[in-house]
């Protein structure tokens, strides 16, 4: 069963108006997860997809949304999907791969058939990024260790991770997605910092490995007009081309980045120093 909801894009002149409800309404993605279930969101900010797929009875068979009037969901786009659970298994046309915790696929336009399941030994989930594509790219997983892998930030400054580039264009060809993961390092809180913007190119966060009854704060809006969000373990936020995304938490937690637009240049972004934050 595939289930989705959608989501306008919204001007930041407006957002400066809105209230803790209307900003959780706008941005927040809760629940990403449901059993037996892949939920989708369709965002009109790069016509991004965020979602999640929990396979605990039966497998469960991606279904085109009807935002996309398209017979299969890949027919113009590509996906990226990242297991944060115990094994599981996306079986793309008559292609069956495993994913362990943290590991990526990569799936191509115009693939038909994509089925999640769980390989008995727990429960996985798989979440899920999508953006239109102009091209086929061949279908490639990405385990842990293929990653790029990038130490940045220092115990000082309490920002001290391990950033995990998955799916980007070193590793694999893609027409506009990009995907990684960054840990925090125990005993640090603070991620994307100094805080930054891009312009060409919108982003999504999703939260996890986050412990019961910590949070984390995301910061998002613009520089000098932030916002914050208050989110749990396993939720989601979309994060314009105009906002910082940016955030701290109770204690360490690992996060996902995900993005799409006209520009797959990774270090192409406009930093904000701490002091000038608003």
């Amino acid at each position: 069963m595939t289930t989705s909801e959608f989501r306008y894009a919204a001007n930041p002149k407006d957002v400066k108006k809105y209230d803790t409800q209307e900003l959780r309404n706008e941005f927040l993605i809760d629940p990403v997860f449901r059993e037996d279930e892949i939920k989708l969101t369709y965002s009109m900010y790069d016509r991004y997809i965020v979602g999640g797929a929990m396979p605990v009875k039966k497998d469960l068979v991606l279904e085109t949304i009807p935002y996309l009037k398209s017979e299969n969901f890949l027919d113009r786009r590509e996906m990226g999907v990242i297991n944060v659970g115990a094994i599981g298994k996306v079986l793309v046309d008559g292609v069956e791969y495993t994913l362990d915790k943290k590991e990526a696929l990569y799936i191509g336009k115009e693939s038909k058939e994509v089925v999640f399941s769980a390989s008995g030994e727990g429960q996985p989930f798989f979440y899920i990024n999508s953006a239109p594509a102009h091209q086929k790219f061949p279908t490639k997983k990405v385990g842990r260790d293929d990653a790029e892998i990038i130490h940045l930030g220092e115990d000082k400054s309490a920002n001290k991770r391990v950033l995990n580039k998955l799916i980007v264009n070193s590793i694999v060809e893609t027409c506009q997605l990009q995907m990684g993961l960054t840990e925090l390092v125990e005993g640090n809180i603070w991620n994307t910092m100094p805080v930054h913007t891009h312009e060409r190119r919108m982003e999504a966060y999703f939260y996890f490995d986050l412990e019961e009854g910590q949070t984390v704060c995301h910061f998002m809006g613009q520089p000098q007009e932030t916002r914050h969000i208050f989110m749990q373990n396993h939720q989601a936020v979309l994060s314009p081309e105009w906002s910082i995304h940016s955030g701290a938490g109770t204690s360490n937690y690992t996060f996902i980045w995900g993005m799409a637009g006209e520009n797959l240049d990774y270090g192409d972004m406009d930093v904000c120093p701490p002091n000038e934050m608003k």
